[in-house]
C-alpha cells in the first residue's frame, strides 16, 4: 500500500513539477483544428501511447529503473527529444521532480529528465516497475486531457470517458515497456513531433509547450 500511495503522490497534479503548464504540442493541434472533440483527442493520445512519446517515456522509465547508473539513459532521453520544447518539458519537470524527491524522501538524484527521474526514484524506493509504469502513463494522459479541457469545449464527463477508453492502451503500453530494451527506443508519431516544434512560434498561446 505504501508504494501505491507514494506513486500517487509523485504523479498527482499536486506534485510540484508544473505539468499543468505543458501541453506537449497539443495546444498547436487544437489551434490547427486537428483535435476538436473527445473522439479526436482520444485518437491523438492513443497514438502518443502506442507509437510516440508516451511509449518512449515508458521505455526510458523502465531502463532507468533497471540500472544503478541512469546517466546513459538520461543522455539518451535528451538526445531523443524531438525538439526544443520537448527537451524543455522533460528537463524542467525532471529537475523539479528530483528536487522534491531529494527534499522529501532523501533520494540522491538531480538533473534527470522526467521519466528517468521517476524510474530512478522508484528503484531507490524499491517500487516495482510494474506498478510505476501504468501510473506514470495515466498521469501523462490525464494531464493532456486537462489541457484539452482548458483549450476546447470539452466537459469533465467527456474527459473521463477518454481516460477510461484509453485504460487498456495504457496497460498494454506499460506491459510492453517492461520488456523493451533501451536500444529499441523508437517514435513514429511524426505529426505530434512536428506539432511540438511548430508550437515554439504559436501566438497567442497558454502553455509553455
Amino acid at each position: 500500500m505504501s508504494h501505491a500511495l507514494t506513486l500517487m503522490q509523485w504523479l498527482s497534479p499536486a506534485f510540484p513539477v508544473g505539468a499543468f503548464a505543458y501541453s506537449h504540442g497539443l495546444e498547436q493541434v487544437i489551434a490547427d483544428g486537428t483535435v476538436t472533440d473527445a473522439d479526436t483527442l482520444q485518437d491523438w493520445l492513443e497514438v502518443l501511447l502506442t507509437h510516440g512519446s508516451g511509449r518512449a517515456d515508458a521505455i526510458l522509465l523502465a531502463a532507468a529503473h533497471g540500472t544503478d547508473d541512469p546517466a546513459r539513459v538520461d543522455a539518451t532521453a535528451r538526445a531523443f527529444a524531438a525538439g526544443a520544447e520537448r527537451l524543455k518539458e522533460t528537463d524542467l519537470q525532471g529537475a523539479a521532480f528530483c528536487n522534491t524527491a531529494h527534499s522529501v524522501w532523501g533520494i540522491e538524484i538531480a538533473n534527470l529528465t522526467y521519466p528517468v527521474a521517476v524510474g530512478t526514484a522508484a528503484r531507490a524506493m524499491t517500487i516495482p516497475l510494474a506498478e510505476a509504469l501504468p501510473l506514470y502513463l495515466h498521469a501523462f494522459v490525464s494531464n493532456l486531457v486537462s489541457v484539452a479541457q482548458r483549450a476546447l469545449p470539452l466537459g469533465q464527463t467527456d474527459g473521463q470517458r477518454v481516460l477510461a477508453a484509453l485504460a487498456p492502451t495504457i496497460a498494454a503500453t506499460a506491459k510492453d515497456a517492461q520488456v523493451t530494451p533501451l536500444d529499441a527506443l523508437t517514435s513514429t508519431s511524426f505529426a505530434a513531433d512536428i506539432a511540438a516544434m511548430r508550437h515554439e512560434t504559436l501566438q497567442p498561446r497558454i502553455f509553455r509547450t
